[in-house]
């Protein structure tokens, strides 16, 4: 971050900290788009996500008197976002769905050269939407938003095996929706 944006962020954080409604105004600007893509992946309906969208700068902007580092924000809220979107998943009872079969899965190895398979994003994100909603938040946590498997482990309460074997188990279901796709052609 440039030094005038990094003191700007800086002082936006400070006058939230005061309570200041403007400065909350302003800083949901900056980060309200880059949340609101990861709830929208997270969630699966833009109406899921925005609602998740709105809590999570909620209880962002409450606890926010008790970050340190303003430096740290963007971590900060992206951790609460992902929190408020596992929770959320977690009140409709979807969020568990297979993982604690990860023991019963076998990794299957593609024979298909993915480099050869060109999809649109779109098709990819739809696929993505299609699949059961604990692989789908592994995926997205591990691809999306940069986690590691022990991260994720640590964030959803399974363990760091169950993590990997979910990603697997996400990439192939994915794989197999597009070239079903991708066969109607």
């Amino acid at each position: 971050m440039q030094t005038g944006r990094k003191s700007i962020h800086s002082y936006l954080i400070l006058k939230c900290q005061e309570g200041d409604r403007r400065a909350q105004n302003e800083l949901f600007k900056l980060y309200a788009n880059a949340m609101y893509n990861i709830c929208r992946r997270m969630m699966g309906t833009e109406d899921d996500a925005k609602d998740v969208l709105q809590d999570s700068f909620i209880h962002a902007f409450t606890k926010i008197k008790g970050l340190r580092n303003a430096d740290t924000f963007s971590a900060w809220i992206k951790r609460i976002v992902i929190n408020h979107c596992i929770n959320a998943l977690k009140k409709k009872h979807i969020v568990t769905d297979d993982l604690d079969d990860h023991l019963a899965f076998q990794v299957q190895e593609s024979t298909e050269d993915p480099d050869e398979i060109k999809y649109e994003a779109r098709k990819i994100m739809d696929a993505i939407d299609r699949i059961s909603e604990g692989c789908k938040t592994v995926l997205n946590l591990y691809l999306f938003d940069g986690y590691d498997h022990k991260e994720i482990a640590q964030i959803l309460n399974i363990s760091e095996s169950a993590s990997k074997a979910q990603y697997s188990k996400a990439k192939a279901k994915v794989r197999k929706i597009l070239a079903e796709e991708n066969s109607r052609s």
